[in-house]
């Protein structure tokens, strides 16, 4: 078929027929263009795909390809193995070589460290009703260990540092203070944010989930971090850091208080110690943050803070004493 002709049963630009075409001579697909007033592309004659058929299940397990933890969690770690079988059959032996090379020297390891993993009993279920656009009741416990029961319209889930959060709608909208709602106000059916570890019972109905067409996903996570973390750093600390303190930072405080660190740091004195701003939730958040950096910092601001810092030192030193 010539490329217009392609165009025009693909429904495409006969520019994306060349610039397809090039991408699968270079794949190794054999296809070629013959010249002439009857030339056109030609597919090499008797070349078939050795790919097998995929399941409905291992093609959608396929964007978890990476995390083969996650996709077990989800139910879907057999169908991940069997596509993942199914597709390194399916590449020319230097293809499949290269593939084992990614295996032998990549992994992603996503949950946070020392970390427990959480109890996820209805992760699975969840997940099956989110494919199939079904309607949840939970029985869900809230911050301050209050126990409710919603009906959801699930909308998608999502993974952060190990912990899985389910984004849903209320099917029976109410005030819901507990849920992490959006921060700055906004309809009672808004999509909230549920932990997934803090579900106790599930029932799957027959409703189908209302979705809103406009709706979506990575774009809510972005914003909805942005105001968590605007509302959970409220305030800040005005701090000196030994150079063996800044280098903590990082390890033992997080990556947002590194990178204020590194952004607000002053000149260093003639000892390498800086001034810098870090953001804190409270001063009881920053006392335990900070402790863990013992003497490689001080507290100049806010007053509070050194006064509860000092107060704690003075307990240690006490109880430390050598009789």
């Amino acid at each position: 078929m010539t490329g217009p002709a392609l165009a025009a049963e693909l429904e495409v630009s006969v520019r994306t027929v060349y610039r397809d075409v090039e991408s699968l001579s270079a794949a190794g697909v054999p296809v070629y263009a013959d010249r002439g007033p009857s030339g056109g592309y030609r597919l090499l004659n008797g070349y078939r795909t050795r790919l097998t058929g995929l399941t409905s299940d291992e093609a959608d397990s396929l964007f978890l390809a990476g995390m083969p933890g996650p996709a077990a969690e989800l139910g879907l770690g057999g169908a991940l193995a069997a596509a993942q079988l199914k597709l390194t059959a399916a590449l020319p032996a230097e293809l499949r070589d290269r593939v084992g090379r990614v295996g032998e020297r990549f992994h992603l390891d996503a949950p946070g460290w020392f970390r427990d993993a959480e109890d996820t009993a209805f992760l699975a279920d969840i997940a099956s009703a989110l494919w199939r656009d079904r309607r949840i009741a939970v029985r869900y416990r809230r911050w301050g260990n209050e126990i409710v029961e919603r009906e959801l319209d699930p909308l998608g889930l999502v993974l952060k540092a190990g912990v899985w959060y389910l984004v849903a709608r209320r099917a029976d909208p109410g005030p819901g203070p507990g849920e992490m709602a959006h921060l700055a106000g906004g309809p009672v059916d808004a999509p909230r944010t549920y932990r997934v570890s803090r579900v106790l019972a599930l029932r799957v109905g027959q409703e189908r989930a209302a979705r809103p067409a406009e709706f979506d996903l990575a774009e809510f996570w972005g914003t909805r971090s942005a105001q968590l973390r605007a509302a959970l750093w409220r305030d800040e600390a005005t701090v000196r850091l030994s150079p063996r303190g800044r280098a903590l930072v990082a390890v033992v405080c997080g990556s947002v208080e590194a990178g204020a660190v590194a952004e607000t740091a002053g000149a260093p004195d003639e000892h390498g110690w800086i001034e810098a701003t870090l953001p804190i939730e409270s001063t009881q958040h920053a006392e335990s943050m900070l402790l863990r950096l013992g003497a490689e910092v001080e507290v100049l601001a806010p007053v509070e803070l050194r006064a509860q810092l000092a107060t704690t030192a003075h307990a240690l030193a006490a109880r430390y004493a050598t009789p």
